[in-house]
């Protein structure tokens, strides 16, 4: 056994020890009441991430065993441990952040979005940075920035905590956004068994960096929420979309379990007025408040990875309840609007601060529903030593670029050809100083996707002076 291989080992138990003594005080107050409560209906075991049963099946359980529906043991620990004990019948519900991820054991269960949280990079109260670009967060992950003063610290390397288990849901979730694929390698070479061990690891380092949901850390002392493109995660950024990194919580359920029909009984029980004052309680969108969200969320996504230089050869909506009504066209413009103006804001624009006024609230629906499939496998590993692919690729087009931007004569004559093209054909966009796949696409009301297949481009990169076809024939 590796050296390696045994301190992953060790710190996988350790920490298992110590989660298992962290909520073993909610656990017994859980049972003491099973018996109590047992002739007013089941007792069912939910098993998952630390973020799920803080921000959504904590509370509601008290409020649905109060009910006198039955009884709900909480077994929090971590997405992967929460869907195999689903998987196997050791559970009844799992809870996690993240949605299928197309394996088999996967598609044979059902994962139901019941809530909206905020992915939030935490670091200790003592870092001075005030906020990340999502372009420096994909750096960091990816190893190209490794030190604070790169993103307006401390001279003082960036120590990236990430939780052990590839399928974690707070993980996977952050690396589909930022990567268009949740099993993207990066350079963490702490890991954790959970997102609480994590938190507790950042807190005591003020170099530290990780990721978290904001139900879990906002009320922590010890944790400072890094905003994102020049927004804060708070219940407000998020209901109205304008903190992109937006994620839905699952429940995840086995419809072979015996089980089924008072586990369903559970999730209907989501949707009672007690259940989403529980969730907002706990700074958690319920479902289909946010459902304008749902409607955006691909395009949100492509302009992420647009921004981010990601790929994904698919994104697949949100799957979301049929019997739930389409969002409103006004809330999906809205929700649009919030989300694009945050992703401005993250190249050095000007921020479209979100407002109260701006902030969406009870809103019903969603979009119809749409089977979730995984992602395509891409390119591209972290090497902390040597160069990645990308590094090169954008060493060579700065090189190439850099001509071009010494000559103001070359930039003008682009623009002055750009603007004559784009005006009296629409069909053409020369490339100017400071353009991105997605603002052009943004400017000319296509999808980066559409610009992509036009123009027969493998990535988001553009050149200046680079002709581009904005239009079908």
């Amino acid at each position: 056994m590796s050296f390696r291989l045994a301190r992953l080992l060790s710190v996988t138990l350790i920490g298992a020890c110590l989660a298992t003594s962290a909520f073993a005080a909610k656990t017994t107050h859980t049972k003491s009441h099973a018996k109590a409560a047992a002739a007013k209906g089941p007792s069912l075991i939910w098993r998952g991430d630390v973020a799920t049963a803080q921000g959504v099946v904590d509370e509601v359980a008290q409020a649905w065993e109060k009910a006198g529906h039955g009884t709900i043991e909480l077994q929090p620990f971590n997405t992967a441990s929460g869907i195999d004990a689903v998987a196997t019948g050791t559970a009844d519900l799992a809870g996690s952040a993240r949605p299928s991820d197309g394996s088999s054991q996967n598609t044979d269960l059902v994962f139901t979005p019941v809530a909206w949280d905020a992915l939030v990079m935490v670091t200790n109260p003592a870092n001075p940075v005030h906020s990340l670009t999502l372009k420096q967060l994909h750096d960091i992950y990816f190893g190209k920035i490794t030190n604070w003063s790169d993103v307006g610290g401390s001279n003082a390397p960036i120590d990236l905590y990430a939780v052990a288990s590839p399928g974690d849901g707070v993980e996977y979730s952050l690396r589909t956004l930022l990567f268009g694929r949740g099993n993207q390698p990066v350079a963490a070479p702490r890991l954790y068994v959970n997102t609480h061990k994590l938190e507790e690891g950042v807190g005591l380092n003020p170099n530290g960096l990780g990721v978290a949901t904001m139900a879990d850390a906002a009320s922590n002392p010890k944790l400072k929420m890094i905003p994102i493109n020049g927004i804060a995660p708070t219940a407000s950024t998020v209901g109205n979309g304008s903190y992109v990194l937006f994620t839905p919580l699952y429940l995840v359920t086995n419809p072979r379990n015996p089980k089924a029909a008072d586990v369903t009984a559970f999730i209907d029980f989501l949707s009672t007025d007690a259940a989403k004052a529980a969730m907002r309680r706990h700074g958690v969108v319920p479902f289909s408040d946010g459902s304008a969200l749902a409607a955006v969320d691909v395009s949100r996504r492509s302009a992420i990875l647009a921004e981010t230089g990601g790929h994904a050869s698919h994104i697949a909506p949100v799957t979301v309840p049929s019997s739930t009504p389409a969002a409103s066209e006004a809330s999906r413009v809205a929700v649009a609007s919030a989300v694009a103006g945050t992703l401005v804001a993250g190249k050095g624009k000007e921020v479209a601060a979100a407002s109260d006024k701006s902030q969406i609230t009870g809103v019903k629906g969603s979009v119809a529903a749409v089977a979730v499939t995984s992602f395509a496998h891409v390119k591209g590993s972290v090497l902390a030593s040597k160069k990645s692919k990308a590094e090169k690729h954008a060493a060579k087009t700065a090189d190439e670029a850099a001509p071009a931007k010494s000559s103001a004569k070359k930039e003008s004559v682009a623009q002055a050809k750009s603007t004559k093209s784009a005006g009296e054909t629409g069909k053409t966009y020369t490339v100017a100083k400071g353009d991105t796949l997605f603002s052009i696409a943004r400017k000319h009301s296509v999808e980066v996707a559409q610009l992509r297949d036009w123009n027969h481009l493998k990535d988001n990169n553009v050149k200046l002076g680079q002709t581009l076809r904005v239009g079908s024939r």
